[in-house]
């Protein structure tokens, strides 16, 4: 144990890929000081029973990108470092035996052609070609991706720990950590014990990278990290003759995959009824396996009897012993089956952890963005996604954990449909308001643990009467008509002809304290306006309330990183010369409160503090100032405290609609009193409830733009449109865009993007959609894409929609009230707009 260190600028806990990979990504910037420990040998905890496969296709830009590296990466570790990595470059299929699947695969046709991948979609004959012993009479078609293969897992892992080696990292083995160190909420040192006994190894930086015990790992810190470790079992078949050069399978309607392995056959899959592995000291042995349990398997060996005839010889699967091996080890599951990367709340533990089975594949690229985040702050892709800080308070629940990890591994391979819910682990967060959405029949969705209205009930008509006919002819085709009502429109139409009433309680709401300088650092706009004056409320039409009021500014901002990426997307309200409440997405206030965390301010979360209601529509005016002897003449983009009926209100005069009206916040508890008076008070106006699918429609006909997919970290304010939202000094050091988000119209209004599908200029594929949907205000279908900045309005694209190219025209944004006379109307004159 002498041979440790008492100081290390980064240590790295866990030796199998992952913490192999991110130490030698951390050396490779420069952090040389860096030790890995592990309990036993390098990847014998979760690493060495993996599968190997390697699919570069995956359904988030972000993570096919990692994989692309990552494949890229594994070739090259040989020449590195002298080691083998077991790289198989194979290719791979997908099958599709149902039209659903056929459906997906054309989509994710579509979306690797942006990503730059190979591929090529196969009919039943051509995937037969490809690989001769498949049974294809039920195949529909697959897609065919050449950069795809397998490895081998421990050669991997020994290869990037060798490569750290190579470049200045120690490893020890044998070493288990007994505990963490936290002082202040930082971590301080890590405590080890070895054979010769117990060691303190002082740092502040901690990488917590130990698979299944990474939430064992996580407590010692008293960090919350959601893994679930489930038993995920695979077969191999006797060697029978399997070419070498056979590619990987994937086919998911019949839960299974399958790959040649020293002349057999390697076959597993995602059981219906997972089981969680109950221990509170997960991979405490080397090589952790559990009995098999053939019955759990059944499913999985038929469907690849079936797809691989030649597998009839081997039995129907029951007897373990008919297979050379039987793998049935802990994997380590998250709540949504996206990895757990980042800065935990105790600053300076991070994790990379909770790989789902395919976190070989990835394993190259987790590094790469784990040491950019660690070394400089943030990582080149957009990781949003896989950010442990997505998970609330809610998280540290193990039950929540599980029932939610359980439901993800038992649809693993299930399509997923745009706008479709599920129903593990709910409810669990509602608003005030929600037992009255929930009477009037909302149609829920859920964000962040919060329950949301996507809809309510149409009129009884909806569907049926002539009235409705506009109603009929804008249901998209394809998948973007899988989840939808007529209510939709009927909630947009009610928001521009009268008002809306939206529940936006799940708004994450930060209370910041410190000084404008300091939040200035961060935003682009200028944030140093007066805090809140006195006004005279005296206005034009001669007028008079009862008192003056206090305005304070409300300001639409990015918060940037040092590259000018979008970190995020808020408005920011000045209550006090040192108080600030800023206001971000449902999902977004962990995030967006650890940024202004680094930078040395002083957050409150107090989302759970503040029910908001947003009223919007050209009769919001008349409703709201039926409850209120206050004055509502204060502009836009200003906030007053106000009284509606019995209620403390802070008002601000913002939109994400397009239409006159306030965001409306008051204390959680009197929450139901505020809905239950804005729809009294409303009803006799026109008003109707909406919800968020309502909301995403009259955001995109103005332009709107959504964080994590309009912009990210990796867009400017200048390529994203939101010059006019950064200050003139702050602008001039922006980079100067290539690209610019543009405005898409499609011909046909049938056709609704949903996002990530190929755009191509002149028979180029050149971007894909960042949002898309349909617009009932403008009766148009738009979509919205990044083009080359020499791309003006009126230029035609293509865009790869439901399998087909489709013609879209550039066109100037916003769509509806271009001049933004609805949103910054007077309040007496917005009723007659």
């Amino acid at each position: 144990m002498s041979q440790l260190p008492a100081d290390a600028r980064a240590v790295v806990i866990g030796g199998g890929v992952a913490g192999c990979s991110v130490a030698y990504h951390l050396a490779r910037l420069g952090w040389t000081d860096v030790i890995l420990v592990e309990r036993h040998d390098l990847t014998e905890g979760t690493t060495w029973h993996s599968a190997g496969f390697v699919g570069q296709l995956r359904s988030t830009v972000t993570q096919t990108r990692m994989i692309m590296y990552s494949a890229g990466l594994y070739p090259e570790l040989r020449e590195l470092t002298g080691l083998d990595p077991g790289w198989h470059g194979v290719g791979g299929l997908r099958l599709a035996t149902t039209p659903e699947r056929m459906e997906e695969l054309l989509r994710q046709a579509g979306a690797a052609e942006t990503y730059g991948l190979d591929l090529e979609v196969l009919d039943p004959r051509g995937t037969h070609d490809r690989l001769p012993l498949l049974e294809v009479g039920d195949v529909l078609g697959s897609l065919w991706l050449p950069g795809d293969g397998w490895l081998d897992p421990a050669r991997l892992g020994h290869a990037l720990a060798e490569g750290a080696r190579a470049l200045g990292v120690r490893i020890f083995t044998g070493v288990e950590v007994t505990g963490i160190d936290v002082h202040d909420g930082h971590v301080t040192a890590v405590r080890l014990r070895g054979e010769d006994g117990e060691h303190v190894v002082r740092t502040e930086t901690v990488v917590n990278a130990a698979g299944a015990a990474a939430g064992a790992v996580g407590r010692m810190a008293g960090a919350d990290i959601p893994i679930v470790p489930i038993k995920h079992q695979y077969v191999v078949t006797p060697a029978s003759g399997v070419p070498a050069e056979t590619p990987t399978v994937r086919d998911p309607d019949n839960i299974v995959y399958f790959r040649e392995e020293d002349g057999g056959i390697l076959v597993g899959g995602y059981i219906r009824s997972p089981q969680v592995w109950d221990t509170d000291r997960p991979l405490s042995e080397p090589r952790t396996l559990f009995t098999p349990d053939m019955p759990k398997f059944r499913e999985s060996w038929d469907s690849a009897v079936r797809r691989v005839p030649s597998l009839k010889p081997v039995g129907a699967g029951d007897d373990p012993a008919v297979f050379r091996k039987v793998v049935h080890g802990p994997e380590a599951f998250t709540p949504d089956g996206e990895f757990l990367l980042g800065e935990t709340a105790v600053a300076g533990l991070w994790v990379a952890a909770g790989f789902c089975v395919h976190g070989l594949a990835a394993a190259g690229g987790v590094g790469k963005v784990m040491a950019e985040w660690i070394v400089e702050g943030a990582p080149e892709y957009d990781v949003f996604g896989m950010d442990v800080r997505r998970f609330g308070s809610y998280a540290r629940s193990a039950r929540w954990a599980r029932a939610r990890a359980l439901d993800s591994y038992s649809t693993y391979y299930d399509i997923v449909y745009p706008g479709e819910e599920r129903t593990a682990a709910r409810p669990l967060r509602r608003s005030p308001a929600w037992v009255r959405h929930e009477a009037l029949g909302a149609t829920f969705g859920e964000k962040a643990g919060w329950e949301r209205v996507n809809w309510y009930p149409p009129t009884p008509d909806a569907g049926t009467a002539p009235s409705a006919q506009a109603a009929r002819t804008v249901r998209p085709r394809g998948w973007a008509g899988r989840v939808w009502s007529p209510a939709i429109r009927e909630e947009c139409l009610a928001t521009r002809d009268a008002a809306g009433l939206f529940d936006q309680t799940s708004f994450a709401k930060l209370e910041i304290s410190g000084s404008v300088a300091d939040l200035e650092r961060l935003a682009g706009n200028a944030l140093d306006r007066p805090a809140g004056a006195e006004v005279s409320t005296e206005v034009s039409t001669g007028v008079s309330t009862r008192a003056p009021a206090r305005v304070y500014p409300v300001v639409y901002t990015q918060l940037l990183n040092e590259r000018g990426g979008i970190e995020a997307d808020v408005t920011v309200t000045r209550l006090a010369e040192d108080r600030f409440r800023l206001v971000t997405g449902t999902a977004f206030g962990i995030h967006d409160a650890a940024l202004l965390r680094r930078h040395g301010l002083a957050v409150a979360d107090v989302t759970s503090a503040y029910a908001c209601y947003c009223l919007w529509g050209p009769r919001a005016y008349e409703i709201l100032a039926s409850l209120t002897d206050d004055d509502l003449t204060f502009g836009y983009l200003r906030a007053a405290e106000i009284s509606v009926e019995h209620v403390p209100v802070l008002a601000q005069r913002v939109t994400f609609v397009g239409e006159f009206g306030w965001e409306l916040y008051c204390p959680s508890e009197y929450g139901l009193t505020l809905w239950d008076s804005l729809m009294e008070a409303g009803l006799p106006h026109g008003m109707r409830p909406a919800g968020y699918r309502a909301l995403e429609s009259l955001r995109l006909e103005k332009g709107y733009r959504v964080w994590g997919l309009d912009v990210t970290p990796e867009t400017t304010p200048l390529e994203a449109g939101l010059g006019f939202a950064v200050r003139p000094e702050h602008r001039a050091a922006l980079p100067s865009p290539r690209t610019a988000l543009r405005c898409l119209v499609l011909d046909d209004e049938r056709d609704v993007c949903q996002g990530g599908e190929p755009v191509r200029l002149d028979g180029r594929p050149v971007s894909r959609v960042t949002s898309g949907g349909f617009g009932h205000r403008v009766g148009r279908s738009i979509a919205y894409a990044y083009l080359p900045v020499k791309v003006e309005p009126g230029e035609r694209v293509e865009v790869g929609v439901n399998g087909r190219r489709v013609s879209a025209t550039v066109t100037r944004e916003p769509l509806y009230d271009p001049e933004g006379a609805r949103v910054r109307a007077e309040p007496w004159a917005a009723a007659d707009r």
